[in-house]
């Protein structure tokens, strides 16, 4: 059953398999991985996030993908990572992401991915991009979950040992047989409503061993 999920997952992030809310996310990590082949063809050596950051602007323009306001939402918070904003009608949320907790954007976009597999109720949907403070934010919608009790964090890992998951240090968490890790998972980024939890917040990471079998998209295709 791991393998398959492994098999599933690494044609979700190459593309060849649809997840929920997925398909933009999918193109955007198409274009990437086609500037960081040009890159190596043109023997430039390693295709940096700045590079990445470039593409992604000149993508985005290219196709008019810039948030210009957001006058229909409101402030919510802030956190490292990215700022929260409210919509007027408190249905979704707007996440701008500013990918610091992640060396490479591609990362930041199989991130939402995984997510998007393993927690469809609160999935990540990439709307475009903007800029922040002279950063560059990916901008993602997803739907307002109003907790209604304190998330306990022993449901939590009960809840990701049945899937593999188990704990590393703090709240981070580890699947050895998938090659994942899943971290930040305190009680502000998993919610508690109607006795369900709803993981809002999430950081996929891939280790090498996600990449073993001759997974072709480790070498960058």
């Amino acid at each position: 059953m791991n393998y398959e999920i492994k098999t599933e997952l690494r044609n979700i992030i190459s593309g060849k398999k649809q997840v929920s809310n997925g398909d933009f996310i999918q193109s955007i990590t198409k274009h990437l991985r086609r500037g960081k082949k040009t890159s190596r063809n043109a023997k430039k050596g390693e295709f940096t996030k700045q590079e990445e950051t470039e593409y992604l602007i000149n993508y985005s323009t290219a196709n008019s993908l810039w948030i210009k306001d957001l006058e229909d939402y409101v402030y919510l918070s802030e956190g490292a990572e990215q700022k929260v904003y409210l919509s007027n009608d408190v249905t979704h949320v707007l996440k701008l992401n500013t990918t610091i907790f992640y060396e490479f954007w591609i990362d930041y976009f199989h991130s939402l991915l995984f997510h998007n597999y393993f927690f469809p109720d609160t999935t990540y949907e990439l709307i475009g991009f903007f800029y922040d403070s002279e950063q560059l934010c990916a901008v993602v919608k997803q739907s307002y979950i109003k907790a209604d009790s304190l998330t306990e964090l022993e449901n939590v890992t009960r809840f990701l040992n049945k899937n593999n998951f188990f704990i590393k240090k703090n709240n981070d968490y580890y699947n050895s047989d998938l090659g994942l890790i899943l971290e930040d998972l305190h009680d502000e980024n998993v919610l508690t409503s109607k006795g369900t939890l709803f993981f809002i917040d999430t950081v996929f990471y891939t280790t090498p061993s996600f990449f073993e079998d001759n997974f072709e998209d480790n070498k960058g295709n």
